[in-house]
């Protein structure tokens, strides 16, 4: 972990200078701390003493696009509030991984602007090329697998899940576990998305699933598009966004999401004695899973707090929380080494055959462009 390793050649600076003569050419006074609008570390800014005291001093973080439904962030901005004092503004809750971006430009200079994002990987990796993100190292930077952060430190991936068929088995006689399922007239109407695809990470993904159930590769997602082009056709694909509240009014009955949402909804609606029996099949034949990352504003109104919101969702409280909401977190196997993982929440999460993979940048770019073309004229009429 950088942190640790940078306080103990600290350390050892310190003790080679006490030992060393007086006017011994060549030794260098530690360097100072850094501001944290430009702290590339917690080391960076004078350690986490001082990050803690810097941001307490700010007294606030902007977030946006942050509903307390999802992956446990209400437990989060709780736990951050109470721990730290400082209070969570949250924009927008229920805006879109674009909205965010959108914000970062919009807000730019402004009180308001968001201080951290999360948001879609894709969307992560376009925040970064166009420069309105940070580079900052957790502690935990090193323990997050290569493929799951940007090299520069910009972005990293916090949480993640599988895509899945969410469906309410009060309402729908036999739930579909299947993209091919999913074409049958019985669910006419019935099949929504958690968004638009061009705005939404979620969707995004729904749509690189579909895609792999029917003949497409992480470098050819059009046969997403057609896939939702021949359910708007046959009129089962049902334009309304999914949501708890929409599930909950028999709105859309049938719901491609994350896992972890979809899971989450049915303990949702079981504590609220909600009429729905929610259930959650990962679907074999589209098998995709992705991660959420989150990065911070490089403009940031607080940029102490932003910092140390990474810190403490990237901790073992941060990413148990997560996994209590059955996310996988980022960390979860270094947790699992060195012990900090909750065993119990681990064991809730649905089994998955195989290792997931991961579409790379550039054809995440090609996707997300290919979408964007095609989507509208796709679902239209």
């Amino acid at each position: 972990m950088p942190a640790p390793r940078l306080r103990t050649a600290s350390v050892a600076v310190y003790l080679a200078l006490a030992a060393a003569p007086l006017g011994a050419c060549g030794d260098k006074p530690p360097a100072a701390p850094r501001a944290p609008a430009v702290a590339t570390s917690a080391a960076d800014a004078g350690g986490m003493a001082a990050l803690t005291a810097a941001a307490k001093k700010e007294g606030s973080l902007n977030t946006i696009a942050l509903p307390r439904d999802w992956a446990n962030y209400g437990a989060l901005i709780d736990g951050f509030e109470k721990k730290y004092g400082i209070k969570v503004m949250v924009e927008n809750p229920e805006g879109t991984s674009q909205d965010e971006i959108n914000a970062l430009k919009e807000h730019r200079g402004e009180g308001r602007a968001p201080d951290v994002i999360d948001v879609g990987g894709s969307f992560a990796q376009s925040a970064a090329r166009q420069g309105l993100l940070a580079p900052y190292e957790v502690a935990a930077y090193d323990e997050i697998p290569e493929e799951q952060k940007d090299p520069r430190a910009r972005w990293y991936n916090n949480y993640g899940g599988y895509v899945s068929i969410g469906c309410d088995a009060k309402r729908i006689k036999t739930c579909p576990s299947t993209f091919a399922d999913l074409r049958k007239p019985e669910y006419k109407g019935q099949v929504s998305l958690n968004g638009d695809p061009t705005k939404s990470g979620s969707a995004f993904a729904g749509v690189y699933a579909a895609a792999l159930a029917n003949g497409g590769s992480f470098d050819d997602i059009q046969p997403g598009i057609d896939f939702f082009a021949e359910l708007s056709k046959n009129g089962n694909f049902n334009p309304v966004e999914s949501s708890p509240a929409s599930i909950s009014k028999g709105q859309t009955p049938i719901s491609i999401d994350w896992d972890f949402l979809n899971l989450g909804y049915a303990d949702e609606f079981r504590r609220q004695g909600v009429d729905v029996d929610w259930r959650t099949a990962i679907p074999f034949d589209g098998s995709f899973a992705e991660y959420y990352a989150n990065g911070v504003n490089k403009v940031a109104p607080h940029p102490a707090a932003a910092r140390l919101w990474q810190e403490y969702v990237f901790s073992p409280e941060g990413q148990n929380l997560r996994l209590g909401a059955f996310a996988r977190p980022v960390l979860m196997e270094a947790m699992k080494e060195d012990g900090t993982l909750d065993k119990a929440a681990a064991e809730k999460l649905p089994t998955v055959e195989g290792t997931p993979t991961f579409p790379t940048e550039a054809q995440t770019e090609k996707a997300r462009e290919t979408v964007n073309r095609g989507w509208a004229e796709a679902v239209s009429g």
